[in-house]
């Protein structure tokens, strides 16, 4: 953790890996800062010390110290935030001893963030939109509308449903959160993680060294029939949505003497459509139903994948054209607060499409497929 510092009798706590956009545990993250960093509780209680997730750390030193803000998204993901009121809870901050007076003021994803130093970008720019990250390819791949979803695959993935101004608590461990608040509108999501999706094929390019670039993977997956069931569940960190297994570990399944480089290539590729179909099954359970689902991230450009992946979840997949969702919904907002779009229909112009995949698996074989997997992922938690 980086020590305190320092600016204008002002303090700002910023931990490297801790205050992140989407950290789920960031009020405790403070009272453990409290409890345990020396004279940070004096420094809470004199007005000296000020707490912000990183967007609102970049503002912060951006605007030399002028604006100590954050939008609804990344504050819906403190754990301190009440996205049903739009306001810090005052009952958890009471709980966990925070002052109210060390976090940032909460506002719209598209809105006014004060204006950088000229010191710092050459000229003043003015910062008009702060969205969080899987929030911001959200509001990229124009999820507007309440069923719309998008799922990203980079080196984890998340699926997030959008539930319009409906608050929709999962009952099959699924996260709610806010996608987007526009003109003190809020809009809902129910989201769905991943905890390694691309960082698999990372993994079988660094550590295994099974090929040199990850466009590899189609070619060597195209070359066989089936997974000759071979099964990898990559729990390499625990499992995500909706396991949330920390302890679970790693399970590579139905070896025999045939099995090579080919097939450990083909599952871990496999089993990122398998993660997802869980979380659409959850969501399922919740009572919501996608019926097509907008795809974005390094692993989508796979057309293997992304048709296998329609096949499993048995939904259309829908690819666009500009891949980098999340840079392009925070240009989105910003556009939107300046006035270049009037609104997110006139956003949603935007969006164009570049590659539809359809279903074409045969029932019977998704099933054996999917109950292949089920007994993997058994093998998985018992450990």
């Amino acid at each position: 953790m980086k020590k305190l510092r320092k600016q204008n009798k002002e303090t700002l706590i910023f931990n490297r890996t801790g205050l992140l956009i989407d950290s789920y545990f960031s009020g405790m993250k403070i009272k453990w800062i409290l409890d345990n960093v020396p004279k940070a509780k004096a420094l809470m209680n004199k007005k000296q010390l000020l707490f912000g997730t990183i967007d609102s750390f970049l503002i912060w030193r951006f605007t030399k110290g002028k604006v100590h803000a954050t939008d609804a998204t990344n504050a819906s993901r403190t754990m301190i935030y009440n996205i049903s009121s739009n306001k810090w809870d005052d009952k958890i901050l009471s709980l966990l001893k925070i002052k109210k007076h060390i976090l940032p003021e909460v506002k719209d994803c598209a809105d006014d963030y004060g204006s950088t130093h000229p010191s710092i970008t050459g000229k003043s720019i003015s910062i008009s939109g702060v969205v969080g990250d899987q929030q911001s390819a959200t509001i990229g791949q124009c999820c507007f509308e309440p069923g719309s979803l998008k799922s990203t695959y980079g080196t984890g993935a998340f699926v997030l449903l959008n539930t319009g101004n409906k608050i929709i608590y999962s009952k099959n461990r699924l996260l709610t959160t806010i996608a987007y608040r526009i003109k003190g509108k809020t809009t809902y999501a129910m989201e769905g993680s991943i905890f390694i999706a691309g960082a698999g094929v990372q993994w079988l390019r660094d550590r295994m060294k099974f090929f040199k670039k990850a466009p590899e993977t189609e070619k060597i997956i195209k070359s066989l029939k089936g997974n000759n069931d071979v099964y990898l569940v990559p729990a390499f960190t625990g499992l995500g949505a909706p396991y949330w297994d920390s302890n679970s570990r790693g399970v590579l399944s139905g070896l025999t003497r045939d099995t090579g480089p080919k097939e450990v290539i083909r599952a871990t590729v496999e089993s990122v459509a398998y993660q997802t179909y869980d979380l659409f099954e959850a969501m399922k359970h919740d009572g919501l139903r996608p019926r097509l689902v907008k795809v974005d991230g390094g692993m989508v450009t796979n057309n293997w994948f992304s048709q296998f992946l329609s096949d499993v979840v048995n939904v259309g997949v829908l690819r666009p054209k500009v891949q980098e969702t999340t840079a392009l919904g925070a240009a989105f907002m910003a556009g939107l607060q300046i006035g270049v779009y009037k609104s997110l229909k006139d956003i949603s112009k935007n969006w164009a499409l570049d590659k539809k995949f359809s279903p074409k698996m045969k029932n019977n074989n998704r099933s054996k497929l999917l109950k292949g997997w089920s007994k993997a992922i058994k093998r998985t938690l018992i450990n």
